[in-house]
């Protein structure tokens, strides 16, 4: 059973969550809208954030928030391990410079502190190479692109990492990706999986209904389409010009949206064509649609490839409840009455119903054929009401030969892995890992294939 801790934490948990919820609902049945700013976002002044901090820290990750959508004000939070081994190739280099010089009756160098080492690499004070491409501080990674020179002789040794877009969990209500739970968890995430994480500020609920939140979802996996694209277009502008970096900053690409610049850790760093979607509660139902549109879109998203996608404890519901759905209705955190009022908030009133396709997984017709979904990881907790739709959902995805185990933990209850409180339990932990390790099967390069 959870422990005490937890259960009290979990009845403070759901009084706040249950006035936060009939607040709302009382605004809009009143007409006021208590957060929408004008602009589509959702502000939730009881979030606690975390700032972003573009250097690679003791955690090894830098951070950077980036408006994708004015209209909307759609926001992500880009999160970058240290590509180490950016490192290795500078240091390869050096050694071999002083080598050469060695061996030409030059006078012996000593090799390079690790500091210098990292301030090359990284855009620090070093070479006039590096100061044309990065903005320098010597502590911060501001990301560059490579010139058309290192095009041929760098790129392909640089590090390339898989992306993965994750959608924060809050009953479409509440959350944000760049709250200091989500932060964690997705800094967690990067480090474990060595993979670029894309942390989505999609709209909230009762502001912005159905599909708002799903709509942001879609709009991120076409924008990392455009961002591969437009890097390459910026090469082969700076390539056809005989310029170098220099040349590739001062050139603009201008497309039907008007004008668009390349973000540099996409562009030197992401492998759009090894993306994972990752969605936590409420968040698992938006990568699951969003999975959906990227099987209908097929290759008009390239050079972007979902290659799998990871739903934890995802918030589904239905109108014929199952067993879970009667025997935990009053679980822990979230129980079946408060969802079900979150989904009232969430969905247009003219189409609520339990038995929404963005609700149940299980109705048909939902579209596309599962056999075409991509490799889908399930996690479910033993506390959960929810668990038992989940698990069947993947039930009819290994139906039809999907690769779509599903994790269960003991003892555990909804949020579990990314709650704020249980955020560094030995569980959480070891859930983040297990997801690591399916996921590397999916975004490991051939030859360094990762099983279990």
């Amino acid at each position: 059973m959870p422990s005490v801790a937890v259960k009290l934490y979990s009845v403070f948990f759901k009084l706040l969550l249950k006035h936060k919820l009939q607040s709302l609902l009382q605004a809009e049945e009143g007409g006021a809208s208590s957060g929408d700013n004008g602009f589509g976002v959702t502000s939730r002044s009881e979030e606690s954030t975390a700032p972003v901090n573009p250097s690679f820290g003791a955690d090894g990750v830098a951070t950077k928030d980036i408006h994708i959508d004015p209209l909307t004000s759609l926001a992500v939070r880009i999160f970058l391990p240290d590509p180490a081994l950016l490192r290795t190739v500078a240091s390869a280099r050096r050694t071999a410079d002083i080598d050469r010089r060695n061996s030409y009756g030059g006078a012996a160098v000593a090799a390079p502190s690790p500091d210098r080492i990292r301030r090359r690499s990284f855009g620090g004070p070093g070479s006039a190479h590096d100061k044309g491409d990065a903005a320098s501080d010597g502590t911060n990674y501001r990301g560059y692109l490579p010139s058309v020179v290192d095009a041929r002789h760098r790129v392909g040794r640089s590090k390339r990492l898989p992306v993965i877009i994750q959608f924060h969990g809050g009953g479409f209500i509440a959350g944000s990706n760049t709250s200091n739970a989500n932060d964690f968890y997705c800094r967690r995430i990067a480090k474990l999986c060595d993979a670029i994480v894309i942390a989505v500020g999609y709209r909230l609920a009762p502001e912005s209904r159905y599909p708002a939140a799903f709509e942001d979802g879609l709009k991120v996996l076409h924008w990392l389409g455009k961002q591969a694209k437009l890097a390459e277009c910026r090469m082969s502008m700076g390539s056809a010009r005989g310029g170098g970096a220099g040349e590739l900053r001062k050139a603009q690409i201008v497309d039907t949206f008007g004008a668009s610049t390349v973000e540099p850790w996409l562009a030197y760093h992401a492998d759009p064509s090894r993306c994972v979607l990752l969605g936590a509660s409420c968040g698992a139902n938006i990568a699951d649609y969003v999975a959906r549109k990227a099987v209908d879109a097929g290759k008009l998203i390239e050079p972007v490839k979902v290659v799998a996608q990871v739903l934890v404890y995802p918030f589904f519901i239905g109108s014929t409840p199952t067993r879970s759905e009667i025997k935990l209705a009053n679980s822990y955190f979230y129980d079946k009455s408060l969802c079900a009022l979150a989904w009232k908030l969430f969905l247009p009133e003219n189409e609520f119903s339990l038995d929404h396709p963005a609700a149940n997984p299980l109705v048909p017709d939902r579209g596309p054929p599962l056999k075409l979904m991509p490799p889908t990881l399930t996690v479910v907790a033993e506390h959960d009401w929810m668990r038992d739709r989940a698990i069947a959902y993947s039930e009819e995805l290994r139906k039809v030969n999907v690769d779509a185990p599903v994790l269960e933990y003991k003892d555990a209850v909804h949020e579990f892995a990314t709650l704020d409180m249980l955020l560094k339990t030995p569980q959480a932990q070891a859930c983040s890992e297990d997801i690591a390790i399916w996921v590397k099967k999916y975004i490991s390069l051939r030859g360094h294939e990762f099983s279990y």
